[in-house]
C-alpha cells in the first residue's frame, strides 16, 4: 500500500535509530509501535503486500507520524508499554481488566488487625496480595482467623486506655474468636508471636507456623493436657489441609512467576502463575483480542509487565513457552525451560491455558449453534413448517422507471448469510418495469439451475413483496413441479406483514420475534445486494453513453478512461496535458471540444 505524499515525506525524515512511533488519524493516536531502526519499521507498513485486512485499515486511516528516539531496545519497550497505557490506541492489545485486586491488610497498630481491603494506602500498614480474586483472598482469611484469635473492633487500645478500664470485652471473646486485648487478657508479646506466622502465612511460609504448633501439641500432650492438644492437633490438620489444596511443586523453587500463551485467530490466552516457597500461590488466566494478527511474543511481552505490575511481584526469574525479547527487567532473568521440575511448572500453567483456550472455543461454538437451532425452531413453529429451515433463499426485484431491470437472491444456512450462493440477476424476458413477471422469471431460473445441478433444494423461499409478487413465485414453483417440495412465503415492507399462499389474511408474528427479525434482516441484505448491482448497472450504462456518444471516440477508449477516472465529472476536470498523456493529441481535443459544447448547452438551459 503506497504511503500518501505527505506521509513519503514524513517517512524520508524518520531516522534510522531505536525508539517508538506514533500514528495519529484525524482524532488522535491510533497505535503506537516500538522499533531497532524507526524508519525501515515505518517503511514497512506501507511497502509490505502481504499485510492482513486489520493492517491494512490501520495504514489507511494513518494521517500522521511522530517519532521519539531512545538509547536501546530495552528503554523503546518500556516507552512503548507507558504510551500504550497511556492512550490506549484502537489498534494496540492491551488488558483492559478494569478490576481492583483485594489484598488483606494487617494494620499498623497496637494489636494489629487482619483485614480485606480494595484500597492500599500509604499508612504504614503492611498489605498481602493482591489476590486474583475474593474466594482466594477468604479461604487465607479463614485459615488465620480459625488459627490466630485476632481482634476485629476498632478500639484505640492504648497501654492507657486498656489499664484505664475504657473497654469491654464483646461477643467474640466469649465466642473464642478474640483473646480480648481490650481488658489486657492478653499481653502484647503473645499477640505479636501470632502476628509473626501470619505474616509468614501470608509470605507463603507455612513452615514457622506449623513447627509452632507441633510443639505446642507435643507439650500439651506431655502434659497430659489432652484437649488442649488435641485442639492444636485440629489447627496443625488445617494447616495441613491448606498446604495439601494448594498446588506443591519442589521446595527449591521460589519466586518465580509462570507465563504461557496459546492464541487462535482472534484471540490469545495467557496464563499466570506465581510460585513462593515451593507452592503457587496464585493463578490468573487472561483472554485478550488480537488487533493485528500479532505474533504471540509481541503479545505475551507487554502483559507479563503488566501482571507482574498489578500482582506486584518480585520474583528474580520468569519463565515463558515463547522467547520474549529484552524486557526492562533489570535483574530479572527470561527463560524458556526444556527439562526438568521448572518445565513441569510451564507445562502446567501451559495445561491451563490450552484449557481455557478449548473452553472458550467450545463455548462460542455451543452458543452459536444454540442461538442458531433457536432461531429456526421459532421459524418452523410461527409458519409451521414441516422441517427446519437450515436452507433459506429470498429475492428482490429493482429498476428503476423501466430501466436496467435486475433482481437479487440471498441465501442464508443455518441461520447466518451464505454469501458464496448470493446471486445477481439480469432480467432477459421482461421489458418495463414488471415486478410480478420478473419475480416469475427469477425463481424459475434459479430453481430449474439447482434441479438441472441436482443441487438441494431450500427449505423455505422469501420473496420481498406482498401478494402479487408471492402468487407468481408460487406459479413458477409449480410451474417446475416443485410445490410442495419448499415453503413460500411474501414479507410486505409496510407492516411487515407474512403472506403463505392461498390465504388471503397476512400473518403476523410477535415483532419482537427472532423469526421476524431474521425476515427482516433477509429482507434489507437482498435490498442492499439488488440495488448495489442496479447502481452499478445503472451508473455504468449512464457514463458509457455519455462518452461513446462523442464522435470521434471509440468504446474502448471510453472505457478506459472510465476504468481510470470511474466518472465523467473527474475526466472533465482533467487538463489538456492531462489528457493529452492519456489518450493522445486528436482524442484529447476531440474530449474538450465535446465538453465545451455540453457545457455551453447546459449553460444555455
Amino acid at each position: 500500500m503506497a504511503a500518501k505524499a505527505h506521509l513519503q515525506e514524513q517517512i524520508r525524515h524518520l531516522p534510522h535509530r531505536p525508539g517508538i512511533y506514533k500514528f495519529f488519524d484525524d482524532e488522535g493516536i491510533i497505535y503506537v509501535g516500538k522499533a531497532i531502526d524507526i524508519r525501515k519499521r515505518v517503511s514497512s507498513y506501507f511497502t509490505k503486500q502481504d499485510h492482513n485486512k486489520k493492517t491494512q485499515q490501520l495504514v489507511k486511516n494513518i494521517q500522521r507520524i511522530e517519532f521519539t528516539i531512545v538509547d536501546s531496545e530495552s528503554d523503546a519497550f518500556l516507552l512503548e508499554n507507558n504510551l500504550i497505557k497511556q492512550n490506549q490506541p484502537k489498534y494496540n492489545i492491551l488488558l483492559k481488566d478494569g478490576k481492583t485486586y483485594p489484598y488483606l491488610c494487617l494494620t499498623n497498630e497496637r494489636f494489629p488487625r487482619l483485614l480485606p481491603t480494595r484500597n492500599k494506602l500509604n499508612d504504614g500498614s503492611r498489605y498481602y496480595g493482591p489476590y486474583a480474586n475474593v474466594t482466594a483472598m477468604n479461604i487465607v482469611l479463614e485459615l488465620i482467623r480459625a488459627l490466630y484469635p485476632l481482634r476485629t473492633c476498632t478500639y484505640n487500645l492504648a497501654p492507657e486506655n486498656v489499664e484505664a478500664g475504657k473497654f469491654k470485652v464483646c461477643l467474640e471473646y466469649h465466642l473464642g474468636n478474640c483473646k480480648g486485648p481490650c481488658e489486657g487478657l492478653i499481653d502484647e508479646t503473645t499477640y505479636n508471636q501470632h502476628i509473626v506466622q501470619i505474616r509468614n502465612i501470608l509470605n507463603g511460609n507455612l513452615t514457622v507456623a506449623k513447627a509452632y504448633f507441633r510443639e505446642r501439641m507435643m507439650a500439651a500432650a506431655q502434659d497430659q493436657q489432652y484437649e488442649l492438644a488435641h485442639s492444636i492437633k485440629q489447627k496443625l490438620d488445617r494447616l495441613d489441609d491448606f498446604q495439601a489444596k494448594s498446588t506443591v511443586v519442589n521446595a527449591s523453587l521460589s519466586n518465580i512467576d509462570v507465563f504461557s500463551i496459546a492464541s487462535n485467530e482472534k484471540n490469545s490466552f495467557i496464563n499466570y502463575l506465581k510460585v513462593m516457597n515451593g507452592s503457587i500461590i496464585l493463578t490468573q488466566s487472561v483472554e485478550v483480542q488480537k488487533k493485528l494478527d500479532e505474533p504471540d511474543a509481541e503479545i505475551l511481552a507487554p502483559l507479563v509487565m503488566q501482571m507482574r505490575e498489578e500482582f506486584e511481584s518480585e520474583s528474580k526469574e520468569v519463565l515463558t513457552n515463547i522467547a520474549l525479547p529484552e524486557l526492562p527487567l533489570p535483574g530479572v532473568s527470561l527463560t524458556v525451560p526444556q527439562i526438568g521440575d521448572k518445565r513441569k511448572l510451564l507445562e502446567l500453567s501451559l495445561k491451563n491455558v490450552l484449557y481455557l483456550r478449548k473452553e472458550k472455543e467450545s463455548m462460542n461454538d455451543r452458543s452459536k449453534d444454540v442461538n442458531e437451532v433457536r432461531i429456526m425452531e421459532g421459524i418452523k413453529r410461527d409458519l409451521r413448517l414441516t422441517e427446519l429451515p437450515k436452507h433459506i433463499e429470498c429475492f428482490d426485484n429493482s429498476n428503476f422507471q423501466g430501466d436496467n431491470p435486475v433482481a437479487a437472491m440471498v441465501c442464508f444456512r443455518n441461520a447466518k448469510p451464505s454469501k458464496k450462493d448470493y446471486r445477481h440477476y439480469h432480467i432477459k424476458t421482461v421489458v418495463g418495469p414488471n415486478d410480478f413477471d420478473s419475480m416469475y422469471e427469477v425463481v424459475t431460473r434459479r430453481y430449474r439451475r439447482l434441479v438441472d445441478e441436482g443441487a438441494s433444494l431450500p427449505q423455505l423461499v422469501i420473496v420481498d413483496g406482498g401478494k402479487g409478487q408471492l402468487s407468481m413465485a408460487v406459479k413458477a414453483i409449480k410451474d417446475l413441479n416443485l410445490w410442495g417440495q419448499m415453503a413460500v412465503i411474501g414479507i410486505a415492507k409496510r407492516l411487515e406483514e407474512i403472506y403463505v399462499p392461498n390465504d388471503p389474511l397476512p400473518l403476523y408474528i410477535d415483532k419482537k420475534s427472532e423469526s421476524l427479525r431474521l425476515f427482516q434482516r433477509m429482507r434489507d441484505e437482498v435490498h442492499r445486494f439488488g440495488i448495489t448491482f442496479h447502481r452499478s448497472r445503472r451508473d455504468a450504462a449512464t457514463l458509457k453513453t455519455e462518452l461513446t456518444d462523442v464522435k470521434g471516440l471509440g468504446p474502448v477508449t471510453a472505457d478506459k478512461l472510465l476504468s481510470k477516472f470511474k466518472s465523467v465529472k473527474k475526466i472533465r476536470e482533467l487538463s489538456e496535458a492531462e489528457l493529452v498523456a492519456e489518450v493522445g493529441q486528436a482524442k484529447a481535443r476531440v474530449l474538450l471540444n465535446h465538453f465545451a459544447q455540453s457545457g455551453a448547452a447546459s449553460a444555455d438551459v
